[in-house]
């Protein structure tokens, strides 16, 4: 049984860890028959990061909308809006800081806000260890917000054998709690 087609907006922050990007990208992509609309912003260490570790800027050839870091005219960035599902992936601890603060500097940090206001899915892929207890107690207040934590600690029961599989370990567990309906790995089935 297919999920209902959904508007999905992913965020994609300057932490290091762009092959979870490009593999969420990569998955969103075959998942489109079951999205309306991907919308997508990045900010600027976010490209420079994928430039570095990816060695190209191919998230430019993705089919999504893509937005400014400061285009607070995106769809997404109002509660008005039918997107149901923030990806923040991968989330910086400057970001979560900014999203547990309550601060919308940025179209990132909007969408979030809308998110967590309107009772809707925000999914923060946080990529950073080792952890202080400021960066735990944003974690905190961002799940009592209603927001999930969902860390980029792969697993390793599939017996992935290349970095995207690897990577792939963590997507699919967020793309499961954003509603989507996919063929991964289950423990034991």
């Amino acid at each position: 049984m297919s999920s209902p087609r959904q508007r999905i907006a992913v965020a994609v922050t300057g932490a290091s860890g762009s092959v979870y990007t490009k593999v969420l990208f990569d998955k969103l992509v075959q998942l489109r028959d079951q999205t309306d609309r991907i919308g997508v912003v990045m900010s600027d260490n976010a490209k420079y990061v994928w430039e570095t570790e990816l060695g190209d800027s191919s998230y430019a050839g993705y089919p999504f909308e893509f937005y400014g870091k400061n285009d607070f005219n995106a769809p997404f960035a109002s509660g008005s809006s039918s997107y149901r599902t923030l990806i923040v992936c991968p989330c910086s601890m400057g970001t979560l800081a900014r999203i547990a603060g309550g601060i919308s500097n940025d179209l990132i940090t909007r969408a979030a806000d809308v998110m967590l206001k309107e009772r809707r899915r925000l999914l923060l892929v946080t990529r950073d260890t080792p952890l202080s207890l400021i960066h735990i107690n944003n974690m905190k207040t961002v799940t009592e917000a209603g927001g999930i934590i969902c860390p980029a600690s792969p697993s390793f029961y599939s017996r992935p054998q290349t970095i995207e599989q690897i990577a792939a370990t963590v997507v699919d567990r967020v793309l499961d709690l954003a509603g989507f309906d996919i063929q991964t790995y289950r423990w034991k089935e």
